[in-house]
């Protein structure tokens, strides 16, 4: 596959030529997934009887049965459209982040398509999770779930393995990842050791939303440390021509 990488021909395309102007804009996408986390807060202050964060599943806030003896979430539209809205993120994000490494060596240019084409997908199956909640077409919405937590999990694992990332972030994807995964599926085998429903979920699925922000900061951080080292560059360039220009 790296030698297929290797040889496979180059274009610029219209999106790496529109990225390379707002390179500002994928990194921000990504960051903007904090949404996720601030929703759910907000629908379960509207959850009847009572939102449980240890045994009521993130699901069962886009529940759009209404039970109050045993399961209401009025504000159930809004986390609906949030998951759907976090899938056009991880989606986006990912095809505007993936031009930054277009340029890189082959190995890293693999590890990057496949890594961000995974977390594409994953965004593809968080938005079925808002499409189809949990007590409507069932196998959609478990299907959307497993490839947003799955797949994005091991995407996740990809970059971590592959790319050049800096130790305090790339040691966190290498260990966590594999966590996230293994709670995925003690969630789905309904063994929550005895944290709960919620908390297991929440060891599953939380980790990647956090990624999401914090690659978004690192790469934000890496164009403005980019910017400042082309910035002083320039200075010094100035001075030395200016000298120059004395000397002369």
């Amino acid at each position: 596959m790296v030698a297929w990488e290797e040889t496979r021909p180059r274009r610029a395309s219209r999106i790496k030529t529109f990225t390379d102007r707002v390179s500002w804009l994928g990194p921000v996408v990504w960051m903007l997934s904090v949404s996720y986390f601030v929703t759910q807060i907000v629908v379960s202050l509207a959850f009847k009887p009572g939102y449980s964060w240890l045994t009521n599943s993130i699901s069962d806030l886009g529940n759009t049965h209404c039970d109050p003896v045993r399961l209401c979430s009025p504000r159930h539209d809004w986390m609906n459209a949030q998951f759907i809205v976090l899938g056009g993120f991880m989606a986006l994000g990912s095809l505007l982040i993936f031009q930054e490494f277009k340029e890189k060596r082959a190995e890293e240019r693999l590890a990057a398509l496949i890594g961000f084409s995974g977390m594409a997908i994953a965004g593809l199956g968080a938005a079925l999770v808002g499409l189809f909640p949990e007590n409507t077409v069932r196998w959609m919405h478990i299907l959307g779930a497993g490839l947003a937590i799955g797949v994005g999990s091991l995407a996740i694992l990809v970059l971590g393995v592959a790319l050049p990332l800096p130790d305090q972030l790339r040691w966190p994807m290498r260990i966590v990842s594999p966590i996230a995964l293994l709670a995925l599926v003690l969630f789905a085998s309904h063994q929550y050791l005895g944290v709960g429903a919620g908390t297991m979920e929440r060891i599953a699925a939380y980790p990647e939303t956090i990624w999401l922000i914090s690659f978004g900061v690192y790469i934000s951080a890496s164009h403005y440390a980019a910017r400042q080292h082309q910035a002083v560059g320039s200075e010094r360039l100035v001075r030395v021509r200016r000298a120059n220009d004395e000397v002369d």
